[in-house]
């Protein structure tokens, strides 16, 4: 079942596209993510589909109901967390979650009973009661986070969750991302972050300079990047003494050794393992490790997008199609 559905949708700012005619889906259940550089147009994408902000052109359907002038009725269905927090810093945690109940129209008891459970499934209960200035970053976004999900909603959108934290809370932050998920909720993820696409994501968009390059599973936007297939074998001895047996006996693939006890095996077509180490066990070499080796999703990306890792993630904003920075706009 489809929650989300956008079709051409358009963002111009003073005459700078912004978002260029995106199409896309986000299925029930499922954690769909936008993957881009810094000025892509992710944050204005999340902007447009929770009604930050005016579309430009085409439309969005939740549940299947057209809703791109009257987002009111639609915004008590999402969870929206921004890339910045748009907490109140004088409020304390419990009370930043009961105020945003209230702004969804919850009860009193409701709001009061929701706030304690996720205090409780965040690991916030100890900051419950000190102001959210008083907060760590990473406190932050967990306590951001909780408050998009007050209200139980439909679907949650993220916008760069880890961004700007430390390690050890982005890990707590994936986690809790991934357990939402377990329960049930549809999220919307943008990200920078390759390995956090890859790892949380069950498909993707690519998206550079306001357009959707590609998208698909991890598995479809890997088809056709293997050129050749590679299998790294680890043994119990050393290669060379059975290289050229080896070669006499599987002539058709090409060997690269990594050192006395490690071996690459390539062919452009599929191996049958059972051969290969059967061949290496009978010659005294056991095999401890026969791996597959497949592209990364760092590969696809850079194939596709020409943008390299290190341009990913500088923070810098991605060059439009003329060579001009675009809007500050994710």
């Amino acid at each position: 079942m489809k929650i989300i559905e956008a079709e051409n949708l358009k963002k111009k700012y003073n005459g700078f596209t912004a978002v260029d005619g995106v199409n896309f889906h986000i299925n029930q259940g499922e954690i769909f993510g936008f993957l881009g550089p810094n000025g892509a147009g992710k944050t204005t994408t999340i902007n447009m589909l929770t009604g930050l902000a005016h579309i430009t052109a085409g439309s969005v359907k939740l549940l299947g109901e057209e809703y791109t002038r009257n987002t009111r009725r639609a915004q008590v269905l999402m969870g929206i967390v921004p890339d910045e927090s748009n907490l109140y810093e004088e409020l304390d945690g419990r009370e930043n979650l009961c105020f945003c109940g209230a702004l969804y129209g919850m009860r009193k008891e409701q709001r009061e009973e929701r706030a304690e459970q996720l205090l409780e499934q965040f690991g916030l209960q100890e900051a419950a009661s000190k102001p959210f200035k008083a907060f760590s970053k990473g406190m932050k976004r967990k306590l951001t986070i909780a408050a998009g999900l007050i209200h139980e909603p439909e679907i949650l959108f993220l916008d760069e969750p880890t961004t700007g934290i430390d390690v050890a809370f982005a890990r707590q932050i994936r986690s809790l991302i991934t357990d939402l998920h377990k329960k049930g909720t549809t999220i919307f993820l943008t990200t920078h972050y390759i390995e956090e696409a890859e790892r949380l994501c069950e498909r993707i968009a690519f998206i550079v300079q306001g357009k959707i390059v590609r998208e698909g599973t991890v598995a479809e936007l890997m088809q056709g990047m293997q050129k050749e297939n590679i299998i790294n074998f680890t043994l119990g001895g050393d290669f060379s003494a059975v290289e050229t047996k080896f070669k006499n006996t599987f002539p058709d693939y090409e060997i690269k050794s990594g050192g006395d006890s490690s071996v690459s095996i390539h062919s452009p077509s599929s191996f049958t393992l059972l051969p290969l180490v059967q061949f290496f066990e009978d010659r005294g070499l056991p095999v401890f490790e026969a791996k597959i080796v497949r592209p990364s999703l760092e590969e696809v990306f850079v194939n596709v997008t020409g943008i390299e890792l290190q341009k990913m993630q500088s923070g810098q904003p991605a060059m439009n199609g003329h060579g001009r920075k675009g809007v500050a706009k994710k």
